[in-house]
Order: structure tokens, then sequence, then C-alpha cells
């Protein structure tokens, strides 16, 4: 079937849906260029893109769902660096305890 042939409601949808494409590689290129210079929110970056992904598929909200992931990515981001830290600091202690205890 040729483009001439398609119903005009379907070519509308597809407009729709390449104007959406547009703005999601619009969106995604404005987080790499933030990624870039915000490194340590690289959590957002990701939950974003597959926010924006699986929201663009649930009836074309790729914005908010590229907010929400954003949100998620960045909290999921932080609590594995605060569990990383815990763990330095318990292997930290682990290590100096034995230390000590080898001294005596």
């Amino acid at each position: 079937m040729t483009h001439e042939q398609l119903p005009s409601y379907l070519l509308v949808q597809g407009e729709l849906e390449e104007d959406m494409t547009h703005r999601i590689a619009g969106i995604l290129a404005a987080f790499m260029i933030a990624g870039a210079v915000l490194p340590a929110d690289a959590g957002c970056l990701k939950g974003a893109v597959v926010g924006a992904v699986a929201g663009h598929y649930a009836h074309h909200h790729a914005v908010l769902g590229a907010m929400a992931g954003c949100a998620i990515g960045h909290h999921l981001t932080v609590k594995a660096r605060e569990q990383k830290a815990a763990d330095q600091k318990a292997a930290a202690a682990k290590a100096a305890a034995a230390a000590s205890a080898s001294h005596h």
C-alpha cells in the first residue's frame, strides 16, 4: 500500500508518531548534553531514557515517562552509592580489626 492509498487518519497518526519521535530525540539529546556536564546524575539519564521509551509506548507520554524515570534512576543511584560507601567502610573496619588483632 502506498502513502497515497492510506486512509487520512493513519497519515495523521503517522505524522504524530514522527513528531513524537523527534521530540524524544530532542529530549534524549538534552539529557546526554546534561550528562556530559553533570556525570553525577547518570542514574537520572538512564532512567529518563527508559522512562521516555516506556512512556512513548504507554499512550504517548514520553515526557512524563522521562521525568519519572529520571527521579527513579536518581534515587536508585543514590541508594547504590550509599550501599557502596557502607560496604567500603565495613571492609576498612574489618581490615583494621584484623591488623590490630595480628599485632597482639
